[in-house]
Parts: C-alpha cells; structure tokens; sequence
C-alpha cells in the first residue's frame, strides 16, 4: 500500500488534518493509521469517567470519517518505522483479549509506504518513578482507561449501598493525583455524577458524606499554569463541592487501598493518576531525533530534525517557540499545528513554494470545567499579558463551543448542529449517568 501523505494518531490534530486534507485531495493520497475504530475528543474524557457522557454516543467511527472526508483508515498500531525507504509497519489486529488462548487474526500486519509522514500520536501517563503508580492507578489516556474507571465506580457503589446498614462508615474513597485542568474537571464532574448515582437507586448513600473525593497536588495551588484568579475560584468551587484539596504535597507511594505523601496515608479504592505526560516510549525506538521529555525535536515547521519528508505536531512533537518555550500540550495547540501543516502540504501539491511564516503558537486562553452547568477561565486578547477572567454559564457555553468546533472541523457545520440537537434530545429521556 502507497499513501502520499500518511498521518499515524487519530486525535484532535491528527483526525482534524486527516480530514482537511482528504476533502481536497481524496483517499489515494491521505491516508490515516490509528489503533481504535472511534475518535473521541480528548477532554472530554473525565466526563466519560464519571459517567456523564456515553463513549457509545459520543464516539465517531473513522471508518465514516474517512468515507465523509475522503481519506484512507487503516486499522492496527504502528510497529515500526524504515525512514530510508519511507515504509510503515502497522500490527495485526486480532479478536478476543490479550491472554485468552485462542485468537483469531482479523487483520495481518502490513506495510504502507509514503511521501511524507506526520505523527501524531500524542502523549501517555509520566508517573515520575512513583512506587506503585502504573500498578494502583488509572490514567485518562484513552476511552478504555475512563470505562474502567466508570465501572470500577459502580461496582465500589454498589457495594457501599448493601455495606451501608452494617457499616454507617462505608462508602467510596476518590484520591486523584494532580491538581491540572484534568485532575480539576474530574474531581468537578465525579461530584455531580455521585449525587445523580444517589439518585438512581443508591439510595442509602449520600454523595458528599460518602464519596469522599481527595485532590492532591505537588505546587503550591491547582491549576498553576493559569492566573492566580482563575486557581482562587476553581478552589472555591471545589470547596463548595465538598471536594478536599492538598497542595504542596508530594506522592511518595501508592498501593493497592492507601496513596501515600510524605508522613499522611490517605484511604482510596481508586487512585487517578493526572500528574503528568510525556511522549509514548515507543518514539525513541524510531531512530528519530528526541529531547529529554522523550518528544520528537521538530524544527520551526514541525519537521523532524534531521528527516524533511517527516513531521511531528501535538503532544508528541517538542516545538519551540520564537522565545525558546515549548509549545504546551494542548488541544488548541494541536488543532493549530493541523491547520499549519494542511496549508503547508496543499501548497505543496499546488506547486507553489513553502511557507516563509514559521508555525507559532497562539494562546488563546484556557477554559476548565466544573461539571454541567458552569466553568471558569481565561480568555487571552490580542495585546501581549492581556486576559479576561471568566465565569458561570457564559464560560460553560464557552466550554462546549470548543467541543463543537472540533466537531465541525471533522464532521460540517450542519452535521454537527444536528449531532447537538440529537443528543440535547436523548438527554432528556435517558438517564443522566451511563448505568450499566
């Protein structure tokens, strides 16, 4: 199999550039590698978790993403890289699960061969040597790790619910480790969600005495990268939602039923762990050019060092800005990458010479959730150090805009509006958790 341009990661920049690409110029020539069949947008996974949002809704099949915008989907992993001969290994795919003594291959491995490469195959947990922490803990990387954390949840709230007239003291232990935008939004949304469980059959258990949900975090206030204005009201807001929050305060261990900082033990039956990222492992087995964080060194156009047929953008890719920073890892950056390198690869196949405009990142403010019906943020204006501070329903409808946006990058302005309108609709006659 040949592609011209193949893109490996179906995430927010991969799919969005998969798709501008493929409307205009067709399946032969853009071609996308991902190993799950559904894109779901990233940030929304801690409402997947905490069961406010049904990954089965929610989900969108790159097979119909591709046969919609006009590009190819291959199914499998990536394996391995021949940069010399410009191939890719993509892995077989095989049905059942890992360990179960027969498995039938649905797909065989296969090489695809292109003219130009992008990564973007994003980031995974950085559990910074903590003892136990891959072990005890459940990172949002992906749909299966919010499931897991969804279910796990039912199943320790049922059995709080039958404990509860033997032990007045059962119920459930959250310990979520790291106080960034995605330990914040979970612990916000886990808050809503259990009084909503309670609601729906729990009904000895009552969500702020019995889901005890603790946030810990290593600096001196949450959400530290954002103004101080946005941290002092998203602690408020936790506060009111009777979620405890620790700061300056370092995990040292984890186990199966306790997490560990410094001299204080604190009970959990689940542990999150939303500390940290950093490039998947497999990046530095590709013969390609990284920094320390593991990420692929790319130049001021989001080329590989050293490889200018290959192209990295999003959380894999260490691109430095005019002032020397790295981009951040974040989905706006990302969607800004796609956009740069959809011009830049049109123009090549236009005939038309490069871009001069190296790719810069624009911050265009941060937005946080804090469950249904209200957020809080930062909105950055054109002026260098200018921002507005925003809050309540006008950030939320804010909040949501963003999701939409992505939507209609990769599904159309009317696809999109009726997808809203449809799952406005089926809120209003299914639960308002994922039950089962």
């Amino acid at each position: 199999m040949q592609s011209n341009i193949l893109i490996v990661g179906g995430g927010a920049g991969g799919l969005e550039l998969a798709c501008k690409l493929g409307r205009k110029l067709g399946p032969q020539a853009v071609t996308l590698v991902d190993s799950r069949l559904f894109h779901i947008w990233k940030p929304s996974l801690h409402e997947v978790a905490a069961g406010t949002l049904d990954v089965h809704q929610e989900g969108l099949s790159y097979q119909m993403l591709a046969h919609d915008n006009g590009f190819t989907f291959v199914y499998g992993p990536m394996l391995a890289l021949d940069a010399a001969q410009r191939q890719l290994t993509v892995g077989a795919i095989y049905s059942g699960t890992t360990g179960q003594a027969e498995r039938e291959e649905v797909l065989p491995q296969r090489r695809i061969g292109y003219e130009s490469l992008v990564l973007a195959v994003g980031s995974t947990s950085n559990y910074f040597g903590v003892p136990g922490a891959a072990e005890h803990t459940i990172s949002l990387n992906a749909t299966e790790d919010a499931e897991r954390f969804r279910l796990t949840l039912l199943k320790l709230l049922t059995q709080a619910e039958l404990q509860k007239s033997t032990r007045p003291e059962a119920g459930v232990d959250i310990v979520i480790i790291g106080g960034g935008a995605t330990g914040v939004e979970l612990a916000a949304e886990l808050r809503e969600a259990s009084g909503v469980y309670a609601a729906y059959g729990f009904r000895q258990l009552k969500a702020e005495r019995d889901v005890r949900i603790t946030l810990l975090e290593g600096a001196p206030r949450i959400l530290a990268p954002l103004p101080e204005k946005v941290s002092t009201a998203a602690l408020e807001l936790l506060h009111q939602r009777a979620v405890k929050v620790v700061t300056d305060t370092r995990v040292t261990a984890i186990g199966a039923d306790a997490v560990t900082a410094g001299d204080t033990v604190y009970p959990a039956q689940i542990v999150v762990w939303a500390a940290g990222i950093k490039a998947p492992d497999f990046l530095a087995q590709l013969g390609l050019p990284t920094v320390k964080s593991g990420q692929l060194d790319v130049d001021a156009r989001l080329a590989v060092k050293g490889h200018a047929d290959i192209y990295a953008l999003g959380d894999c890719a260490a691109c430095a800005g005019p002032d020397g920073k790295l981009v951040p890892p974040r989905a706006q950056a990302a969607h800004q990458q796609a956009d740069y390198l959809a011009a830049h690869f049109l123009r090549r196949r236009q005939g038309r010479p490069p871009q001069e405009r190296p790719y810069v990142y624009r911050d265009y403010g941060s937005l946080v959730s804090f469950g249904q019906t209200t957020s809080v943020g930062s909105l950055m204006g054109s002026l260098k150090g200018l921002s507005w501070f925003v809050d309540g329903m006008v950030a939320r409808l804010m909040y949501v805009s963003l999701h939409l946006m992505h939507h209609r990058a990769v599904l159309g302005t009317v696809r999109t509006a009726v997808l809203a309108l449809a799952r406005f609709l089926i809120k209003r006659s299914t639960p308002l958790v994922k039950l089962h």
